[in-house]
């Protein structure tokens, strides 16, 4: 009888030896200690997520052009961020079960091709209920995609730089959003508003060439197949809510709710506000969003770095704090003070972009490596649908108190997230293998 050993009992560790690793020191010593097959990993989920971000804005950058043509008031516009949101909620659960059940790669590649396909149906809809119900479809793609990209990065990064490495992929967001907004200044320049949302949309394939390249060059972590082959109760919704891990799925739901609630309230409402409220011209909006921009992609990488130094908790507590007073004083800024509402978009942007870096790493350390897809994915996401309330509830209110006015529900869901952290314990150095 053979004595060999099945292929699951063998080690799975294909890392070189610790001393013939590269040096994890200097400013990219966290790139450097992923190794070649975790940089891949790091180069597909970026690039996943940036897509990802860049399909997202298509809609509220296209917001006026799509009340104009379809004849729609705040509260309708509003709900196609509810719609997406809420979708994703159920999108980000299934790609955390997938994750843990068939592999975080693959999972990713499902969660990138579902949310290409239905931004690019968008740009066909004949009318406003077509538009809604795409649009939820493509929040089934969209919800997935960070959680199992995060997941992926987060195996192969080491703990002690597991926070900048997330924190960068993070910052993907914010360079997908630069990207929506040079689209949106080209394609609204050049073509008049009833085609140029369409266009905006069809511009949503690009996310097809990822997916080829990820096919043949990125593989899930090692040590992650090994556990993933092992385990019995991988996938399994029922063990996140098991006396072990139910008090912090609850919190991690609670916290997902407020930092959503409030950075979503901004992400869907400020273009419009620009336009209606300071009656900026499109390429003035291009030109006071990439301040905000800029400062979130600093944000993401700045809250890497603090979220390694000061903690998980430390670090949401702060920008928490922080994103609600920005949000306060750019409601606030008086009529006709364009200058200083430019000024103000970089901290705005920091601020609301630096909380979530540490989100990747925080939630992935929150679970065990069997459950850690759908943990992720259910808590990140669900706290998506629940936060979507508030950018709701500003298109609501937009015709009474205005959009700026309204845009104070955000500061609320950034104290919601405060609180929910006394629930939650600290993750910062934990091992993940």
């Amino acid at each position: 009888m053979s004595t060999t050993p099945p292929p699951q009992a063998l080690s799975t560790d294909t890392r070189p030896p610790l001393d013939e690793r590269p040096a994890d020191d200097g400013a990219l010593g966290w790139l450097r200690a992923l190794g070649p097959r975790g940089r891949r990993a790091f180069a597909g989920a970026f690039g996943g997520y940036a897509l990802d971000s860049y399909d997202y804005f298509t809609l509220p950058l296209s917001m006026v052009a799509l009340a104009a043509y379809f004849g729609l008031d705040s509260g309708q516009t509003g709900l196609f961020t509810t719609v997406t949101l809420v979708v994703s909620a159920i999108g980000g659960a299934l790609a955390g079960v997938l994750a843990d059940r068939v592999g975080r790669v693959k999972a990713l590649m499902i969660t990138v091709i579902t949310y290409a396909v239905f931004t690019v149906a968008c740009g066909f809809a004949p009318n406003y209920e077509t538009l809604l119900v795409f649009r939820a479809l493509q929040g089934l793609g969209f919800g997935g995609e960070w959680a199992v990209g995060a997941i992926l990065v987060a195996e192969y990064a080491s703990a002690k730089h597991r926070g900048r490495t997330l924190g960068a992929i993070q910052s993907s967001w914010a360079v997908g959003w630069a990207l929506a907004v040079i689209m949106y200044t080209l394609v609204f320049s050049l073509l008049g508003d009833d085609l140029a949302w369409r266009v905006m949309f069809w511009t949503g394939a690009l996310p097809a060439l990822l997916v080829i390249w990820m096919r043949r060059r990125v593989q899930d972590a090692p040590e992650a197949v090994a556990v993933r082959e092992r385990s019995s109760d991988k996938g399994s919704f029922t063990a996140i809510f098991k006396p072990g891990l139910l008090r912090t799925t609850v919190f991690a739901v609670l916290l997902s709710t407020g930092v959503q609630g409030g950075y979503y309230t901004l992400a869907t409402w400020v273009p419009t506000y620009l336009k209606t409220e300071r009656d900026l011209s499109v390429v003035g909006t291009g030109g006071y969003l990439t301040f905000l921009i800029s400062g979130a992609f600093l944000g993401y990488l700045t809250g890497g770095y603090l979220t390694d130094r000061l903690g998980r908790r430390r670090n949401i507590w702060l920008f928490a704090l922080l994103s609600a007073l920005c949000i306060l004083a750019y409601a606030n800024i008086p009529s006709g003070a364009n200058t200083l509402l430019l000024v103000l978009g970089f901290p705005l942007g920091f601020c609301m972009s630096a909380i979530f870096s540490g989100f990747g790493s925080f939630l992935s350390e929150l679970y065990p490596t069997a459950v850690r897809g759908t943990g992720q994915g259910f808590t990140y996401n669900t706290g998506r649908a629940v936060g979507a309330v508030f950018p709701t509830t500003v298109g609501f209110l937009a015709d009474s108190w205005g959009v700026g006015g309204a845009l104070v529900f955000g500061a609320i869901g950034y104290g919601i997230a405060a609180l929910a952290l006394l629930g939650l314990p600290e993750t910062r150095g934990k091992e993940l293998a």
